[in-house]
C-alpha cells in the first residue's frame, strides 16, 4: 500500500482506492484514473479541506464514486441453494459449525490432495476456529447440524483487524523500562491498571481464505453449480467480464472495474484493510455469497469473492490466494 493510498483512506468516508478509468456522466472516457470509493457522496462545502479528494494526484485524474459500506458477505437469512447435497459442489451453502452460512467456492489441490476453498470468515469464523473443527453442508443458518459435517477445517490465513487484535510487545528498551516503572508504582498503590509497551500493527491483508479437507473425497465434486468445472487461472484486467455462483444470489455476471484496489472491510470482529483487490462494476453478490469462486467467461479462475456493498463486490486475486495457501 503506497503513501497516496494511505492518505486517501484517511479522508472522511473513503473506504476504497484503486486503478480504473475516468467515468464522466456515466460514460467511460478511457482515461486512466485513481478511483476513490466513499460510503456516501456529500457536498464538497461540507467537507474540511483535508478531506477533499484532489482532482488530480501526481498528474493522474481522480474519480470519486459512492460505494456504501463494504461488508464481509455473510448473513443468516434462508435462501436458495441451502439444501444438503451429497456429492456436493461449488456455489452452495457451507460453513463452520459456529458460522451462519457462506458459499462453497471450489475444489483445489494442495500437495495433490483435494480441499474445499472458501473464505476465512466462512470456514474459520474470523480466526476464532481451531484446525479440525467441523464444516457443515449446508451451513447452520440453512439447517445444517452435526450430522451434516462434510469436512474438517485444515488451514486458514488469519485476518489482521485494525484495532481488532492485540499489537505485539515493543522491543524498545526505553519504553520497556518506563512501562515497568509505571507498573511497579501501580502495584505499590494497589492500582489494577497496567500498561504494556506495544507497537502499532501496520499489517494489511491480501486474502480472506481457508481450506477444509473433505471427510470423504467422493462427497465433493470439482464442478460449480451453473458454471461447470474451472479450466485454469487468468489474471484480471479492467473491463474483463466475470461470473460467480453463490449460495444467496445464484449465478451473476459483472465486469472488473478496478485492479490493485485497497479497501476497508467491516467484519463482526472489526475493520480490516485489504490491498491488491479486484472491484466489480456492479454488486454481483449478497450476504451469504462469501467464498464464491469468480471466473472469466471461459471458466478460468479470477479470484475469490469475500465482501461487497450495495454497489460493488470485492474479490481476492486468485494469485494471492494460491500463494497464501501454497496451492498446487
Amino acid at each position: 500500500m503506497n503513501d497516496v493510498t494511505r492518505k486517501l483512506l484517511k479522508k472522511q468516508n473513503v473506504v476504497l482506492v484503486g486503478k480504473g478509468k475516468k467515468i464522466t456522466v456515466g460514460v467511460n472516457t478511457g482515461r486512466d484514473a485513481i478511483v476513490v470509493g466513499v460510503t456516501k457522496k456529500v457536498p464538497i462545502e461540507t467537507l474540511s479541506r483535508k478531506d477533499v479528494v484532489p482532482k488530480k494526484i501526481k498528474g493522474v485524474e481522480t474519480d470519486v464514486i459512492q460505494v456504501g459500506e463494504i461488508r464481509a458477505l455473510n448473513n443468516n437469512s434462508e435462501t436458495d441453494r441451502k439444501a444438503r447435497h451429497r456429492p456436493t459442489f461449488g456455489g452452495i451453502s457451507i460453513g463452520h459449525y459456529q458460522v451462519t452460512a457462506g458459499t462453497l467456492g471450489m475444489v483445489v489441490k494442495k500437495g495433490g490432495i483435494r480441499h474445499i476453498l472458501s473464505n476465512n470468515h466462512v470456514l474459520s469464523n474470523e480466526n476464532k476456529a481451531e484446525i479440525e473443527d467441523a464444516i457443515l453442508q449446508p451451513g447452520k443458518a440453512d439447517g445444517g447440524t452435526a450430522e451434516d459435517e462434510i469436512a474438517k477445517l485444515s488451514e486458514f490465513v488469519p485476518i489482521e483487524f485494525n484495532g481488532g487484535s492485540i499489537p505485539p510487545p515493543s522491543d524498545c528498551p526505553v519504553a520497556s523500562f518506563t512501562i515497568k516503572a509505571f507498573n511497579l508504582i501501580a502495584r505499590v498503590l494497589s492500582r489494577k491498571t497496567r500498561l504494556q509497551a506495544v507497537v502499532p500493527s501496520s499489517t494489511v491483508n491480501t486474502v480472506d481464505c481457508a481450506l477444509a479437507r473433505p471427510n470423504k473425497d467422493e462427497d465433493v465434486l470439482d464442478s460449480i453449480l451453473e458454471i461447470g468445472t474451472p479450466d485454469g487461472v487468468v489474471e484480471a484486467e479492467i473491463g474483463m467480464k466475470i461470473k460467480k455462483s453463490g449460495r444467496t444470489s445464484g449465478l451473476n455476471y459483472s465486469e472488473i472495474a478496478l485492479v490493485d484496489a485497497v479497501a476497508q472491510v467491516q467484519y463482526s470482529a472489526g475493520v480490516a484493510i485489504f490491498e491488491d483487490q479486484l472491484v466489480t462494476t456492479t454488486p454481483m453478490a449478497q450476504g451469504g455469497d462469501s467464498g464464491s469462486a469468480v471466473l472469466s467467461e471461459d471458466n478460468k479462475v479470477v479470484g475469490l469473492l469475500f465482501a461487497g456493498s450495495d454497489t460493488i463486490a470485492i474479490i481476492n486475486k486468485f494469485r494471492n490466494v494460491k500463494e497464501a495457501l501454497l496451492l498446487d
